[in-house]
């Protein structure tokens, strides 16, 4: 394998989805025994930008259409986040050494039975919302410290939704 240093970070486009009530939608990935939960987000593809990206995320990984939801902010920097060195060479083969992802901060306007994880490719066995100071705890270890870069650049955007 080459070094692991000097592989490219993969772009990504990340969703952090806010109910009414202030909570935020995490899901339980389903390739992973672990009982760590995240939000939705995935890569860029050819010719898509970051914002596309992330609403075909959200759409491909909660089945949540484009209309339930309204953008509040995007976060002002990409964050980066690296594998640990044994998962390198195991995810995206062998192509990336992490992700360079730029976050978004949805209101969902809809309701939970818009929330459909049982799409054609799911990636989620299980969905909650949760207050949003505990995502740290819930992802895994070493993303931990990204989420709690996307917490603070969102924390100003975080609560219930006053208007309804």
């Amino acid at each position: 394998m080459s070094d692991i240093k000097s592989l490219p970070y993969r772009p990504c486009g990340g969703v952090m989805l806010v109910n009414r009530a202030g909570k935020v939608f995490v899901g339980q990935r389903i390739d992973t025994i672990l009982e760590a939960w995240q939000m939705p987000q995935g890569g860029i593809d050819p010719g898509e930008d970051a914002y596309a990206a992330a609403i075909r995320e959200l759409g491909e990984e909660t089945g949540i259409t484009p209309d339930k939801v309204a953008l509040i902010a995007e976060a002002p920097d990409e964050f980066f986040y690296d594998l640990p060195d044994d998962m390198v060479g195991k995810v995206w083969k062998g192509k990336w050494r992490g992700q360079r992802q730029r976050w978004f901060l949805f209101r969902f306007l809809g309701e939970d039975s818009d929330v459909r994880i049982d799409t054609p490719h799911p990636e989620f066995r299980a969905w909650r919302w949760s207050d949003p100071d505990d995502l740290p705890t819930l992802i895994v270890p070493f993303k931990r410290d990204l989420y709690e870069a996307v917490l603070a650049a969102f924390r100003p955007q975080l609560g219930a939704d006053q208007t309804g």
